[in-house]
């Protein structure tokens, strides 16, 4: 293999007439995996503002139109580690690949979608070919590039995110005010069938798969078991109560899976979730912190719409509009700091970063229905500031602390573990919401449709967030904690060697 970051034999299907002129290949794999973080940082910021238009049209219910953002998450999450472990067995690039066609093909069907329960389905379709590009993208960077780079490398495709969730509230506010909710889902069609293409022809294989080893199935089989049964529990919960039966029966499941995986999984060669990982202080410290940090911020980014489009009644672009400066100073603080974590390490960039979030959900504590803009707009910067800083060196740390031969099982299982902070977080603002209103306010409230509460239930509202958005202070700060320990110089230097 030649220098780092380069292709083994100097040539890619792009490069072979190009000469001196030839593009680095770390830059195409960074071309590549930008557009497809583009492309789910689009569809994951947009479906939210088509719901209460779907629902409509569809004559679909509630728990069907919860299910539509769900479902994807739920996919993402199950399939991650597995889509990862074989990644690592059959090649990084030919999954990354399938997931752009398989991502594609989901949004076209989801457009063409008859019936709330026919959109669920399609959504899940995409969901897996989600999974196939979050298991791979940040593999195929830290694959590319040197460590001295990768930093910088996942800088800007962490932009790309925060462009990404610039550009979807925006681009779905203006599409729902002239067209059908269905565009929505056709706009990924160009940039998917793009990312396709470009993808075939840019990328190649930079290490030797392990066609030898084998695809742990009964392993992948309990973890998928085990998460599902999670999801169901957590989203579930509030319609049904939580000492149902169905609810009851779900948490066993779980408890009984997750165990089963866990003692398959210690006495398996050739495991799905390699538990070795571990045993690295960087990368298990610095992966719950990750976990943490999603758990704490995913909340306050889902109470913060529904706030401003209940409580305060703006409309979805309006409320958009609103928060729309977090994006914005995160896409301008990425680079920084994974260009301070290429320097000095991720301990001070990471640990700064989350301080910042902590200062900010307790700055948002403090809203009340009388809140004029300052106070939001000073927490949702200093959201962005925090998200900056974090998200770069937290990711090049735990990939730096992997194996290069596990880059693809570490990658999907920083990005599922990550996926179930969102998804518990998820769950919280849907209990606290449970709590502070009526079901029926809840449903106008969570879907958008209310332009105005009554004082009651908007008081009770915005107490309910305010305990929420203190908890999420503490969650976010023992995350700050953790990234401190897991970073320490000895580690730093070792990752930047």
């Amino acid at each position: 293999m030649g220098p780092e970051g380069s292709p083994p034999n100097g040539r890619t299907k792009l490069a072979g007439s190009a000469g001196r002129g030839r593009i680095d290949y770390k830059w195409m794999v960074l071309s590549v995996t930008t557009l497809g973080a583009l492309l789910a940082a689009i569809d994951s910021s947009i479906v939210i503002l088509a719901l209460p238009s779907i629902m409509t049209d569809l004559s679909t219910n509630l728990v069907t139109a919860i299910w539509v953002l769900i479902g994807y998450i739920l996919m993402n999450t199950v399939f991650l580690i597995t889509f990862g472990r074989l990644a690592d067995l059959f090649g990084r690039v030919r999954m990354y690949n399938l997931g752009f066609l398989v991502f594609t093909g989901g949004s076209v069907l989801c457009a063409f979608a008859r019936t709330g329960p026919e959109l669920v389905v399609f959504r899940l379709l995409q969901g897996v070919g989600g999974a196939m590009l979050m298991a791979n993208g940040m593999a195929l960077i830290t694959e590319a590039f040197p460590p001295r780079e990768r930093g910088r490398a996942m800088g800007i495709n962490a932009i790309t995110w925060a462009l990404g969730n610039i550009i979807g509230p925006v681009l779905g506010g203006l599409i729902l005010g002239v067209a059908s909710w269905r565009f929505i889902f056709l706009i990924n069609l160009p940039v998917g069938l793009a990312g396709t293409v470009w993808g075939f022809l840019a990328l190649h294989e930079m290490e030797k798969t392990l066609l030898k080893e084998k695809v742990d199935l009964p392993g992948a089989a309990l973890f998928s078991l085990a998460i599902t049964a999670l999801l169901l529990v957590l989203t579930q919960s509030i319609g049904w109560g939580w000492f149902s039966p169905p609810i009851i029966g779900l948490t066993a499941l779980f408890l009984a899976a997750g165990a089963a995986f866990w003692f398959w999984e210690r006495g398996n060669s050739q495991p799905v979730l390699d538990l070795k990982l571990f045993q690295s202080r960087v990368f298990s410290f610095s992966t719950f912190a990750a976990v943490l940090q999603s758990l704490a911020m995913f909340s306050v980014l889902f109470l913060m719409v529904f706030y401003l489009q209940g409580v305060k009644g703006e409309s979805p672009i309006r409320a958009a509009l609103a928060i729309l400066p977090m994006p914005v100073v995160q896409s301008v603080l990425g680079p920084v700091g994974g260009y301070v974590s290429d320097l000095r390490g991720a301990r001070w960039p990471a640990t700064a970063g989350l301080v910042l979030q902590g200062l900010a959900t307790f700055v948002l504590s403090f809203l009340t229905p009388l809140s004029g803009y300052a106070p939001f707009l000073t927490g949702i910067i200093l959201m962005g500031l925090g998200g900056g800083l974090f998200w770069s060196p937290n990711t090049s740390a735990v990939m730096g602390a992997a194996p290069r031969l596990r880059l693809g099982v570490a990658s999907a299982t920083l990005a599922t573990l990550r996926q179930c902070g969102m998804v518990v977080s998820f769950a919280l603002a849907l209990a606290v919401a449970a709590a502070s209103m009526p079901f029926a306010v809840m449903a106008k409230v969570f879907l958008g449709t209310a332009g105005s509460l009554g004082s009651g239930v908007m008081a009770a509202f915005s107490q309910g967030m305010d305990q929420a958005l203190r908890v999420s202070t503490l969650i976010v700060l023992a995350a700050a904690l953790l990234t401190w320990l897991a970073n320490d110089r000895a580690e730093n230097r070792r990752g930047r060697a």
